[in-house]
């Protein structure tokens, strides 16, 4: 990470801005993706928890950033699974995408939730979930699924299981800004953490794995003990004025997720602005030496 006036960044972040706006850096085109906040009741005043992992220091992307179970879109994710909730077509509108993309990013969603943190929001029937994930024919599964070893909808049929996607709500969409080396479509979905399964520290990815009370995880970002990205802090934000788990899910958003993207202009001295549209406490600026010419 670097400085910018205002918080820190990738150290790469303002010349690869620069660039860009020299016409020298060809964006990346982004790769969908799928996030889960995954959310359990306290017991306490202070409203629900969420699940969150501490990514290694050795990671590409947000090495060091606490963040939520999930990661990229595999392409056998549109492969046909026994379904509940919401119809596909349905599912394609909430997302804003056909239907063989959303399929593969409500699979995606599922899947990744289960690879990082072990819990799996699917089960035997319409109606019910899997209530124990943790013997050693499911943890083998779970590692043939990270090696992609195994297909989600492999894995999903061979046990017998219906893919619960009425237990997702969609609740925002995020692209990665076009200046990054790694860029992924991300959608964010809120679940309740199934009765009688318990998350894991199971994540190749990840360090340490914590449950949290948001206005913690966000005290812990405003101090500058836990590193975060905009869309994890936004995230954080929006289950602050909710005393449980079921009434956070209950107000998730319904229609049109407009993609939040940052945007950045540079002006004739070099100086670097970056700004996420409406989220103005997250804008960043750098001086015109910082991070190159």
């Amino acid at each position: 990470m670097s400085m910018m006036s205002g918080g820190a960044v990738p150290a790469a972040w303002p010349e690869r801005i620069r660039a860009l706006a020299r016409g020298e850096l060809t964006p990346v085109v982004p790769r969908r993706a799928a996030t889960v906040l995954l959310l359990r009741d306290t017991g306490e005043d202070g409203g629900p928890a969420v699940h969150m992992l501490r990514r290694r220091a050795s990671m590409a992307f947000a090495a060091g950033a606490y963040a939520f179970p999930g990661g990229g879109v595999d392409p056998r994710d549109e492969r046909p699974v026994r379904w509940a909730g919401p119809a596909l077509e349905e599912w394609a509108g909430l997302l804003g995408v056909g239907a063989a993309a959303a399929q593969a990013v409500v699979c995606a969603a599922v899947r990744e939730t289960f690879e990082e943190s072990g819990v799996l929001l699917a089960g035997p029937d319409a109606g019910t979930v899997v209530a124990d994930t943790t013997g050693e024919d499911w943890e083998a599964d779970r590692n043939a699924l990270v090696g992609h070893e195994l297909a989600f909808a492999d894995f999903l049929d061979r046990r017998g299981l219906v893919l619960r996607t009425d237990l997702l709500r969609p609740c925002a969409r995020w692209i990665t800004p076009e200046f990054e080396e790694r860029r992924y479509d991300t959608w964010f979905f809120l679940a309740l953490l199934p009765a009688g399964q318990r998350t894991r520290d199971v994540s190749g990815e990840a360090d340490r794995t914590v449950w949290l009370r948001p206005a913690d995880a966000l005290a812990g970002y405003d101090g500058g003990e836990l590193t975060m990205l905009p869309p994890t802090v936004t995230m954080l934000r929006d289950l602050l004025p909710y005393g449980s788990a079921a009434a956070a899910l209950a107000a998730a958003p319904v229609g049109d997720l407009t993609p939040v993207i940052a945007t950045a202009t540079v002006d004739p001295a070099g100086a670097v602005v970056l700004t996420w549209p409406g989220h103005d406490d997250f804008t960043r600026t750098a001086a015109p030496g910082d991070g190159g010419r």
